[in-house]
């Protein structure tokens, strides 16, 4: 929504810096938004009408030194000029208070505003009045709030604006939000109060959780009885860390509070804030002296190292599935024979997934699904029984709406995948923030969370999630000799131990794997146009179409558009031809032919379902109809080959909206019809060496029975043989 005062705030800057170009200060959007580029413009306004040369967004030492040594504090007497005011005003009115009509006039008005943003921010005892002090004018430039947003809690408003008014003259200390949410610079924020209370100088303290922090916290364990500045301080983090306690003095309730999160953590339970408590409290990793009986690593377990984990307290080790790299770290894949030891030593091994999830751009839905059928294969592979969780990793510092935009779509097609084609379970890797949102959006049992990095804005501020199974705090190396090994340390909740015993590895020998595309994309291309061509159907259109109702030319898609689509979802080919243990030619082939020989009739008869004129019809890329996939998952359900819930007619809506919509969906279900249609025709099911007889029945099979369908089995058969000729040739046979 437009605000009138701020649209009169980004004329003023367009207006009076019209060579804002060469200023360095962008022309704004004149939309009465609020938001960063408004605030940086202003910012460097401020910082021209200063004389500072080189102008910044930031509002950094330079712009706050210069603020200080010029004006001390800003009034109606100190304001340098008209445009200084109007600047400040402008701000005022971005932050939703009255700026007095960005008139150059220090006023009443803006006093009065003034006053209730000092009010606001909890500096109103050292800075009563109208005036701006230099670090509240830094507070007024940036997108703060300092009222409560977006549900936030009133008490942890009341505990940023406490820490805002005892801090804020300290020199490394700035006005933090009071908007009732933790944050990062909160979490910073509790760092440098508890510095200043343990006598740190200014210079000293740091906001980090060092070795001087560290021992001054050994010595102020706060318990039952405690009142004062350390009771305050603790019981604000443990409000910080989602704890239902009352801020102020250490009572009996808070007592029960510290044990009911000391037992969370896994924590000795005592009650009291203890130094591992208030570590626990402040940074993501806790007291990283910690021994945890769980470990993860990059190095294969031979008989000297289970020995030596097993002699340091350890029984829970977390390894990797894969390893995408041929070059780097040999042995962080699980190497063979190395399950046998880890069962012979009596430990267990709980399985890590990561490809190359180091930044947004990877994670979606499609790569989720990809990730989910590799990580089957290679779980399978390797032995691990149904019940295993395996943890998918997000190994970077993902921002909350990253995992909104990328990450939860991503676990969604991992959830969707491993649920309808394994026994086993979806775990995720990565910081507090991303853990809890995917399992909270029903997308991971458990989490194994990588603490250690305590750094990244999605472990500060965010307590331990809630269904956290292996925390991550410290790199330690145990063992010597020929029993030495670095791990990474990890606390256990006991929500999973992995496994202890296996199956033997699976042979995935001469299955179909991607298509080499630079090889043989253009050659395979050529072959399908040459072969479709000879039964008439070209490039674009159809020979005779008006005679055999192949109205191809007035909406199809070209073979090139068609061939190019398949390939484009040559991942999910491979993935189901290797999952159902079949060739893959037998399903992209109708798929193929449905996307070429799409139609104005197919067109029309999706909208009529989409207008309620119809209940079904064939639908998306391998054209099926809603009641034949739900015929055909239901079967591969009884047969133990999918999972899932019995689909009904009731289902039709639901199911044919997927078909239309999901092609993930659909191609699947074009998999699974044909493992139906064999059933149908009392034929086994399609295996490596189904023969080239039984497979033209079962693609003809797909178009029904009949004439029609014989015909389809026989026009198919020669697109099958040659997209099954250049997989074989991508499979190295």
């Amino acid at each position: 929504m437009a605000d009138e005062m701020v649209l009169r705030a980004q004329r003023f800057i367009n207006t009076t810096y019209n060579d804002g170009a060469t200023l360095g200060i962008s022309k704004l959007s004149e939309n009465g938004q609020t938001g960063w580029p408004v605030m940086y413009a202003l910012t460097r306004a401020l910082q021209y009408e200063m004389g500072i040369t080189t102008l910044s967004d930031s509002f950094g030492p330079t712009t706050l030194g210069k603020l200080g040594e010029l004006y001390g504090k800003l009034d109606e007497t100190t304001i340098p000029s008209a445009n200084f005011c109007r600047i400040i005003q402008s701000a005022l009115y971005c932050k939703g208070y009255d700026g007095g009509e960005i008139d150059g006039q220090y006023n009443d008005r803006v006093e009065a505003a003034v006053v209730k943003l000092n009010q606001n921010m909890g500096v109103s005892g050292t800075y009563p009045g109208g005036s701006l002090w230099p670090k509240v004018v830094k507070g007024l430039f940036n997108m703060d709030a300092y009222v409560t947003v977006n549900n936030g809690s009133d008490t942890i408003r009341s505990i940023q604006q406490w820490l805002n008014g005892r801090y804020i003259l300290r020199k490394d200390f700035y006005v933090i939000p009071c908007d009732g949410h933790h944050s990062r610079d909160v979490a910073k924020s509790m760092l440098f109060a508890i510095q200043y209370e343990l006598g740190m100088a200014d210079g000293v303290a740091n906001g980090v959780f060092g070795p001087g922090t560290q021992s001054g916290l050994k010595n102020h364990t706060v318990s039952n009885g405690t009142t004062g500045v350390w009771a305050q301080l603790f019981t604000a983090a443990m409000i910080l860390n989602k704890r239902n306690v009352p801020f102020g003095n250490f009572t009996s309730t808070v007592q029960a509070g510290v044990e009911t999160f000391q037992s969370f953590s896994k924590l000795p339970v005592t009650g009291k804030g203890d130094f591992q408590t208030w570590a626990s409290l402040l940074v993501s990793y806790g007291d990283q002296s910690r021994k945890g009986t769980a470990c993860d690593g990059v190095t294969k377990i031979t008989p000297a190292r289970a020995q030596a984990l097993k002699d340091a307290g350890y029984r829970y080790i977390g390894r990797y599935l894969f390893n995408p790299s041929t070059t780097s770290l040999p042995e962080k894949q699980i190497q063979p024979g190395e399950l046998a030891t880890i069962k012979e030593y009596g430990l267990s091994c709980f399985p890590i997934f990561q490809t190359w999830s180091r930044s947004a751009d990877y994670f979606s839905p499609n790569q989720g699904t990809a990730d989910a059928f590799r990580a089957i294969e290679w779980a399978q592979f390797h032995g691990f029984k149904a019940g295993t969780i395996i943890y998918f990793a997000v190994d970077y510092d993902a921002m909350d709406g990253e995992v909104t935009d990328y990450i939860i779509p991503h676990f969604r097609g991992i959830m969707r995948t491993i649920g309808e084609n394994s026994g086993y379970g979806v775990g995720v890797y990565g910081p507090r923030n991303v853990c809890q949102r995917v399992a909270d959006a029903g997308y991971a049992a458990a989490s194994f969370v990588s603490d250690m990095s305590s750094g990244f804005s999605g472990n500060l501020g965010y307590p331990l999630p809630t269904n956290w199974a292996f925390d991550q705090i410290s790199t330690i190396t145990v063992g010597s000799g020929a029993g030495q090994i670095e791990i990474d340390n990890n606390i256990v909740s006991g929500r999973d131990y992995g496994q202890s015993s296996f199956n033997p590895g699976a042979d995935f020998g001469g299955l179909d794997t991607d298509l080499d595309k630079n090889a043989y994309r253009d050659l395979m291309l050529k072959d399908v146009q040459a072969y479709l061509t000879s039964i008439g159907v070209p490039e674009t259109g159809g020979e005779d179409w008006e005679a055999d109702d192949d109205w191809a030319t007035l909406g199809g898609i070209s073979t090139t558009k068609a061939f190019d689509l398949v390939l484009s979802a040559d991942w999910l080919f491979t993935s189901l031809a290797r999952q159902l243990r079949l060739r893959k030619a037998l399903i992209q082939a109708p798929v193929l032919w449905e996307l070429r020989k799409l139609n104005p009739l197919d067109i029309a008869a999706v909208e009529a379902v989409r207008m309620g004129l119809d209940d079904d019809c064939s639908t998306g890329w391998g054209q099926i109809h809603a009641w034949v996939t739900i015929d055909a998952r239901n079967y591969c359900r009884e047969q133990g080959i999918i999972n899932g819930t019995p689909l009904t007619d009731a289902d039709i809506p639901w199911v044919w909206e997927k078909l239309t919509e999901d092609e993930a969906y659909n191609i699947s279900s074009v998999a699974y019809l044909t493992l139906y249609n064999a059933y149908q025709l009392g034929a086994p099911r399609p295996s490596l060496t189904t023969s080239p007889a039984q497979t033209q029945a079962l693609l003809a099979r797909y178009n029904g029975t009949g004439d029609d369908a014989a015909k389809y089995g026989r026009e198919l058969i020669g697109l099958y043989n040659v997209l099954e000729n250049y997989n074989m040739l991508s499979r190295g046979q």
